[in-house]
């Protein structure tokens, strides 16, 4: 049950963030300046990032429960809490202010700190660490996304 009521708060957490993190992107991606930047070839279609996230979030979620539901390191603490500001934060920085290099940066981060947290919770829960893998993935591939605007604009 413990278990349970971890996954339902890190949800409105995770989802939390996220809408949070949309609201301060201001419609940036049907912005004329975002619509005229170089992007990479490889950018996925719009529809896919909801997906994207909706998954990564779900599975992030189950994770931290499993994490949670034991008495969590403060390096768990802190890895989830930088996770949580840098994913806010990118979307302010890159679309609010067209901030690409400080975008790059901050999401070079926030991909550092989902890796540290692989690797930490592969130390607690190591069945649980594989549902960080599509958070992984998907920030190495944002990461070349703002990376290829950074040097083609």
């Amino acid at each position: 049950m413990k278990s349970l009521k971890l996954f339902i708060i890190f949800l409105i957490i995770n989802f939390g963030s996220l809408a949070l993190g949309s609201l301060l992107m201001d419609n940036g991606p049907q912005t004329e300046w975002y619509t005229n930047l170089n992007k990479a070839p490889w950018s996925p279609p719009g529809w896919l990032f909801g997906i994207a996230w909706t998954s990564i979030m779900i599975c992030l979620s189950v994770l931290l429960a499993k994490l949670f539901s034991k008495k969590p390191s403060v390096k768990i603490k802190i890895t989830f809490t930088l996770q949580v500001i840098f994913n806010i934060m990118w979307n302010f920085i890159f679309f609010n202010n067209h901030f690409i290099v400080l975008g790059l940066i901050n999401i070079l981060l926030l991909t550092a700190v989902v890796y540290y947290l692989y690797i930490v919770s592969k130390k607690i829960e190591p069945k649980y660490s594989y549902l960080l893998l599509p958070y992984m993935i998907w920030s190495v591939l944002a990461t070349s996304l703002n990376a290829y605007i950074v040097i083609y604009n």
